[in-house]
């Protein structure tokens, strides 16, 4: 295989690369084999170019010791993050340490609370949002369903880990959104973050916190799944709010409204509809998450589908992520159902 060695003596740097460590050490495999068809002299120029490597890291260190290897350079990120692991905990720590408290209390009262509390409970929550008896009556079938395949448990603690994630979401995405709708210069910023977050795999966001936290904290995967979710609900927002009718804003405008007026009695009711639609994929990408979170100890019905994977179970990883499905669908209709009721009203007036 053609390398850089002609480069590097070429600048005059071979002196330098040799200082690197490279030039007396044995060699590998397959320099071997590169040096045993370079002397047979099969090929010449043209196989040598056909063969030439991409100039990586690893190709470059080849020909030059004193350049690093590419394992060089994810073994310092990981040993610069490490040195500032014990000075983001002293950050993030007090910060976050709420969220672990609120898991805990939701699951605590989720999973204690005897079923005949907490069913009619969810009915009633249903019914206040939907005002559909269809939907009530789908969700009363759902958790019965699940109850009665013993599933209530895990389903009462993704719900649990789904409500306190969401609403983290909505209280911290729906102002971020506003503010975004507000500023451009803002809007600038914030969008390649959006992006980065929306695009990066879920395995990703566990990564560095599991080095930052233990596994046995809540607020690892709590931490996670707001990352995650809270995208559609900051985009939607600042969609929705941007969307007001020019026409509806220069009428505020006329009548006299200040800022705060006009942005919570018009751009606001008027942009609830896209609103809602952020809060409803923002729950369904908390419900994606928390089964991934299952492999950083999050409860619910993920462990039972990992569990199903790895003992190779094929009816238990099958009916938890029946149950899963029964839960999406759940959320959605809820959600939907809430949202065509503020479109109806919207519609009357």
């Amino acid at each position: 295989m053609a390398t850089y060695d002609g480069v590097f003596d070429s600048l005059g740097l071979r002196e330098w690369c040799d200082g690197g460590g490279s030039g007396e050490g044995p060699m590998s495999m397959a320099e071997l084999l590169a040096r045993s068809r370079g002397e047979s002299g099969g090929g010449g120029d043209s196989a040598s170019l056909w063969d030439l490597p991409f100039p990586s890291l690893d190709a470059l260190h080849n020909a030059c010791g004193a350049i690093p290897e590419s394992r060089d350079l994810t073994l310092g990120l990981e040993r610069g993050f490490l040195s500032m692991r014990d000075a983001l905990r002293v950050v993030i720590d007090p910060v976050t340490q709420p969220l672990s408290w609120m898991l805990r209390e939701s699951l605590d009262l989720m999973t204690n609370t005897p079923w005949w509390i907490m069913i009619p409970l969810l009915l009633a929550v249903t019914w206040l949002v939907s005002k559909s008896w269809r939907v009530v009556i789908f969700v009363a079938i759902s958790l019965a369903l699940l109850a009665f395949v013993d599933h209530y448990n895990a389903a009462m603690q993704t719900l649990a880990i789904i409500f306190v994630c969401a609403f983290i979401c909505v209280l911290f995405g729906v102002p971020i959104g506003i503010a975004m709708s507000r500023s451009n210069k803002l809007q600038r910023i914030v969008i390649p973050i959006l992006d980065m977050l929306q695009t990066l795999p879920p395995f990703v966001y566990l990564i560095p916190l599991i080095f930052l936290f233990s596994v046995t904290e809540p607020k690892l995967y709590g931490i996670a799944i707001i990352l995650y979710a809270i995208v559609p609900v900051i985009r939607l927002t600042d969609l929705g709010i941007r969307l007001v009718d020019k026409d509806v804003i220069e009428a505020a405008d006329a009548f006299g409204m200040t800022n705060h007026q006009k942005l919570f009695g018009v751009q606001i009711p008027l942009a609830l509809p896209n609103i809602m639609a952020g809060v409803n994929q923002t729950i369904m990408m908390s419900l994606a998450m928390v089964v991934i979170a299952s492999l950083v100890s999050a409860p619910g019905l993920g462990v039972l589908v990992l569990r199903g994977i790895r003992s190779l179970e094929l009816g238990v990883g099958l009916v938890a992520g029946f149950g899963i499905v029964l839960l999406a669908i759940m959320l959605d209709r809820v959600t939907k159902a809430s949202l065509a009721r503020i479109d109806a009203s919207q519609a009357k007036r």
